[in-house]
């Protein structure tokens, strides 16, 4: 009896869960250049253990606000005009607040020794910076600490800046950076192979010969597993033998095996000849597109490898990464949304569905109504091109009216 789509997903999950659960970590520098240059390689990283800041952020008590360092008792709660002293500039030294004065300060730079508050510039008389020697004038009733950023407001010299497991975006480098931390231990990235059989692929821009097709999942699972902190290497095997794909396989390193196609009944099953033999499953969803599926442990050179075996139709192929690998592979990465969002909106037409499949339909959202683009078939790859989201339609239902609610998975991300 076919799967349904949750219980191989689940499969899938499983799967991934024992055969990607140890990583390796390596060391990244935490350098500007670096990160700009290759920013593939350093965002979305996952940090192998804790960080704790080396030193306090901010390392020293500074000013929030262009203004006036003065002492807040001094001022009392009525307007005083106090003698200005020397201009303190972000980048400075600290220096010493003389009794009685107020010292100009610009926004970052270092609260002199003495003062205990900031005076915006607009709150002054006049509002601007006089020279030194000369007077400004100030409100009364300012409070101790106004507009100070204290030392370790932020973070006090080793407390813990980033837990191990987070994922490193722009604020986690730019604190690491502001931390003074020269190199961070990340997760290794997990390797995964992804090989398109057939003989007949070829390449994209090569003329085609007879018989023959270019070669669309390379490009679609490629682009799909971008962005989930992996390491992929795509392969076009143009043929149908399994001697050639079992050596361009033990000719890679990998940790994870992406194939499609040669997965069906067929006489030239180039992946289930090859693989099953050597632990791989093969089984039947009930799903269109996409019904047949591989997945388990295939023993390459005393190794157990996890394979995840797709159909060779182009949207077979994209419609099972959605349901199965996509959830797996984000939930092996650590993000916390694992799956598409869910929404029910009204069907704009009638459709027609095998009651023994789960159809997953590519379709527009437009004024809104779900619009069905092309039919179910799985060659149909610019339908799904114009598509922002798939359509269910469970098993069980032979048809849905017009203004039915229906649900969808939003693709257009």
């Amino acid at each position: 009896m076919p799967r349904t789509i949750a219980e191989h997903a689940d499969a899938v999950a499983a799967l991934l869960r024992e055969g990607l659960s140890h990583r390796s970590a390596e060391s990244l520098p935490v350098d500007a250049s670096l990160i700009a240059a290759a920013p593939d390689r350093h965002l979305g990283r996952v940090l192998a253990a804790d960080v704790r800041t080396p030193i306090a952020l901010p390392p020293f008590d500074n000013s929030q606000m262009d203004g006036f360092a003065v002492r807040s008792g001094e001022l009392g709660d009525a307007v005083a005009t106090l003698p200005v002293g020397p201009m303190i500039v972000a980048g400075a030294g600290i220096l010493d607040l003389a009794p009685g004065t107020a010292m100009p300060i610009m926004t970052g730079a270092p609260i002199p020794r003495g003062a205990d508050a900031v005076v915006q510039i607009e709150r002054a008389a006049p509002a601007a910076f006089p020279a030194e020697g000369g007077t400004v004038t100030l409100p009364g009733g300012i409070v101790r600490g106004t507009f100070i950023r204290s030392a370790g407001s932020d973070a006090r010299e080793g407390d813990l800046l980033l837990q191990g497991g987070t994922r490193l975006g722009p604020a986690q480098w730019g604190v690491l950076a502001a931390a003074g931390v020269a190199a961070v231990e990340v997760q290794r990235r997990f390797r995964v192979l992804v090989v398109s059989t057939g003989l007949e692929l070829s390449p994209a821009g090569e003329p085609l010969e007879p018989g023959r097709i270019h070669d669309a999942n390379s490009a679609s699972l490629g682009a799909s597993l971008a962005g989930l902190d992996l390491e992929v290497a795509v392969e076009t095997l143009r043929s149908d033998e399994p001697a050639e794909l079992l050596a361009l396989l033990r000719s890679r390193s990998f940790d994870l095996l992406i194939t499609s196609g040669g997965v069906s009944a067929g006489a030239h099953e180039v992946v289930r000849l090859a693989l099953e033999p050597l632990g791989v499953v093969f089984t039947s969803v009930a799903m269109q597109p996409g019904g047949p599926q591989g997945l388990g442990f295939a023993e390459l050179d005393g190794r157990p490898v996890p394979v995840v075996a797709l159909p060779g139709n182009p949207v077979s192929v994209l419609v099972s990464f959605e349901a199965f690998l996509r959830p797996a592979l984000r939930e092996a990465a650590g993000l916390r949304r694992t799956r598409r969002d869910v929404e029910r909106l009204p069907l704009a037409e009638a459709l027609d569905s095998p009651a023994g499949k789960h159809q997953l339909r590519r379709a527009l959202v437009h004024g809104g109504a779900v619009h069905m683009i092309g039919g179910p078939s799985s060659h149909l790859l610019g339908n799904y091109a114009l598509a922002d989201a798939l359509a269910h339609v469970p098993v069980g239902v032979e048809g849905m009216e017009a203004g039915e609610p229906i649900e969808i998975w939003r693709i257009d991300d």
